[in-house]
C-alpha cells in the first residue's frame, strides 16, 4: 500500500462526503477478521467514525473520535487485506491488493445519489435489520433463533438487503391497482431472493404479494416447496421447468431473473415483456450466445484476441443489448451495480420499469440498429420478441 493510497483513506475519513470504507480478506494466521467496516456516526452530537470487525463467529463494533480514526485505519492497513473499498457521496473505489503488495484501482461514479446515515443505529434502516429476530431469515437459515446473523451467511444477508433496496428504489412497489401482486423468479434455485422479495412486500410493505419460482434443478424446487410447507405459506409455489417452456397461470407483476445461466436470461426478459411485467429486475450470470458470434474487427482485434477479454467485453455487449431492448419494448432501464463484488461476482443488475402506453424513441432505435450492425451479431433477446420487433418497424 502507497503513501498516496493510505493518504486517500485518511482524507475521506475527514470529509463529510464519506460513507464507508470496507476492508475484506480470507480469514488465516496473519488475518484474524474476513471484514471490517469503518463509517461515520452521531453521538451526542458529536462525529464518531463506528469500528466493526468481522472474524469467523461474531462481529465486535466501537466508536472512535475522527482523530483516532487514522490510526485505525493504518493498524488495518497492516493486516494482509486483499480488498478495501471506499464509499463516497460521489463514487466507490476499490483497491485489490496482489500477495506482491501491488495495488490496483478502479473508480465508478456512485450509481444514485446518496448520503451517509449517521444514526449508531443506522442498520435498522436496513429493510431487513440485522438486530431484530426475523422468522424468515431464521427459515431460510440466515439468522440464529435468538435473531442474530449467522457468521457463514452474512454475505448472503447483505446481498438480500441491497437487493430489496434496488427493488424498492423503483418507486413501483405500490403502484399496482390490483393485490395479491404476483412474482415470478425464473431460475429460482435455492430461491432466497424470491423467499426475501415476497417477505418484504407482504409483511414490510403491507402489499399482499404471491410468488411462483421455476428452475430445471428438480432437487431445488423440492426444497424450496418443503420450505413453504414448513413457512405456512398457501400463495408461494415452485415447479420444476425450463423457463421458455413455462407459461405463468397469471402473468407477473414483478419478473426476477436472479443468476440465470446465458440464454436463459433472455428467455425471462422476454417472458416479461410479453406478459407486460410492471417491474423486470435481472441480475445476468455466464454470457455465451454473443461471445459465439463475435468476430474479429478492427480496431478492436487486440481486445479479441484475448479469451478472457473477449469474454468480459462480450458480457458488456450483451447486457448492453439488453438494456436497450427493453427501453425499446417500454421500460425505463437501468445498469446499476447490484453489491460489491466483495459479495458476489456477478454483480451487474439490469431494473426496469414498465412504462404504459410510452412510445420508443427513433434514436434508441437507431442507437441499437447501428450497434447490432457494427459487431454483425443478433441478440438472443430479439430474436425470442420477433413479434415485436417487428411491430417496432411499423
Amino acid at each position: 500500500m502507497t503513501t498516496d493510497h493510505r493518504e486517500r483513506l485518511h482524507r475521506a475519513l475527514a470529509d463529510d462526503s464519506f460513507i464507508q470504507i470496507t476492508f475484506s480478506g480470507k480469514i488465516s494466521a496473519a488475518l484474524p477478521y474476513r471484514r471490517v467496516i469503518l463509517r461515520p456516526v452521531l453521538l451526542k452530537g458529536r462525529r464518531h467514525i463506528q469500528i466493526s470487525r468481522f472474524d469467523a463467529k461474531q462481529d465486535v463494533t466501537k466508536n472512535v473520535l475522527p482523530e483516532a480514526a487514522p490510526t485505525q485505519v493504518d493498524e488495518l492497513l497492516a493486516l494482509p487485506f486483499h480488498t478495501i473499498r471506499l464509499q463516497t457521496s460521489a463514487e466507490d473505489v476499490t483497491m485489490q491488493i496482489a500477495p506482491s503488495g501491488k495495488v490496483s484501482v478502479k473508480s465508478t461514479p456512485a450509481a444514485e445519489p446518496r448520503r451517509a446515515e449517521l444514526n449508531h443505529d443506522a442498520a435498522k434502516d436496513l429493510p431487513l435489520p440485522p438486530d431484530l429476530p426475523d422468522p424468515f431469515l431464521q427459515a431460510i437459515g440466515i439468522m440464529t433463533g435468538d435473531g442474530r446473523v449467522k457468521a457463514a451467511m452474512q454475505d448472503k444477508f447483505t446481498q438480500i438487503n441491497e437487493f430489496l433496496k434496488l427493488l424498492d428504489h423503483t418507486g413501483a412497489l405500490g403502484g399496482f391497482d390490483h393485490t395479491p401482486v404476483h412474482i415470478l423468479d425464473c431460475g429460482c434455485g435455492s430461491a432466497h431472493l424470491s423467499f426475501a422479495a415476497y417477505h418484504f412486500l407482504t409483511h414490510k410493505k403491507g402489499i399482499p404479494a404471491a410468488l411462483t419460482g421455476v428452475d430445471v434443478n428438480g432437487t431445488l424446487i423440492d426444497k424450496d416447496n418443503l420450505l413453504t410447507q414448513q413457512m405456512g405459506l398457501s400463495d408461494v409455489c415452485f415447479y420444476p421447468s425450463a423457463i421458455a417452456a413455462f407459461q405463468p397461470a397469471t402473468p407477473p407483476d414483478i419478473l426476477l431473473a436472479l443468476h440465470a445461466c446465458d440464454t436463459a436470461t433472455d428467455e425471462a426478459l422476454a417472458l416479461g415483456v410479453r406478459h407486460a411485467a410492471g417491474i423486470i429486475v435481472s441480475v445476468p450470470c455466464c454470457h455465451k450466445d454473443l461471445h459465439r458470434q463475435l468476430q474479429n474487427r478492427e480496431p478492436f482485434n487486440p481486445l479479441l484476441r484475448h479469451g478472457i477479454l473477449k469474454q468480459r467485453f462480450a458480457d458488456l455487449l450483451t447486457d448492453t443489448f439488453r438494456a436497450q431492448i427493453l427501453r425499446l419494448m417500454g421500460y425505463k432501464t437501468d445498469v446499476i451495480e447490484f453489491v460489491s463484488s466483495e459479495h458476489t461476482g456477478r454483480n451487474l443488475m439490469l431494473r426496469a420499469v414498465r412504462r404504459p402506453h410510452s412510445t420508443p424513441a427513433q434514436a434508441d432505435l437507431a442507437e441499437y440498429q447501428a450497434l447490432k450492425a457494427y459487431w454483425g451479431v443478433t441478440p438472443h433477446l430479439e430474436t425470442l420478441l420477433a413479434p415485436e420487433f417487428a411491430a417496432l418497424h411499423g
